[in-house]
C-alpha cells in the first residue's frame, strides 16, 4: 500500500470532500484506511449496571481511491516509487518528484519493535 500513518491526505469524494488529515491506520487487506475527524458515524451505546448511556463518535475506514496525498506545495498529488543508489526504495511524489519523508514517530516504532523481536531471539539461543 502506497500510503502510511502520519501522512497529509485530501479527501476527493464523499461527505467530507475538500477536508486534510492525518492517517491513523492503515488496512492493506482491505485496501483501507482511517483518517483523523473524517467519515464519521455516532454508534449509540446502551446504559448497562451503574454506567450511563452515551453517544460515541467513531472514525469508519475510507477507500484509499477516495483520497489523495499532499505534496510539499500544498496540492493533491499521488504517490510513486523509486531505488535510490544506495539501493533504498522511496517514495515520492509523482508531480513534483521530490522523496517523501518518512514520520519520525512511525521510524521509532518500527525500530521498537526490531529491537524486541531481536532481544526474543537472544533469550531463545541463550536457552
Amino acid at each position: 500500500m502506497k500510503f502510511k500513518i502520519g501522512d497529509q491526505v485530501l479527501v476527493t469524494s464523499g461527505k467530507d470532500k475538500g477536508k486534510k488529515s492525518k492517517i491513523v491506520k492503515v488496512l492493506p487487506t482491505v485496501n483501507k484506511v482511517v483518517v483523523e475527524g473524517i467519515n464519521m458515524f455516532v454508534k449509540h451505546v446502551k446504559p448497562v449496571g451503574d454506567r450511563p448511556g452515551e453517544k460515541k463518535s467513531i472514525e469508519r475506514p475510507l477507500n484509499v481511491a477516495n483520497i489523495a496525498i499532499i505534496n510539499d506545495k500544498g496540492k493533491a498529488d499521488r504517490v510513486g516509487y523509486k531505488v535510490s543508489k544506495s539501493g533504498e526504495k522511496q517514495r515520492i511524489y509523482k508531480k513534483t518528484g521530490s522523496v517523501i519523508e518518512q514520520n519520525q514517530k512511525v521510524k521509532e516504532i518500527k525500530e521498537t519493535k526490531v529491537d524486541k523481536k531481536a532481544d526474543k531471539k537472544a533469550k531463545k539461543d541463550k536457552e
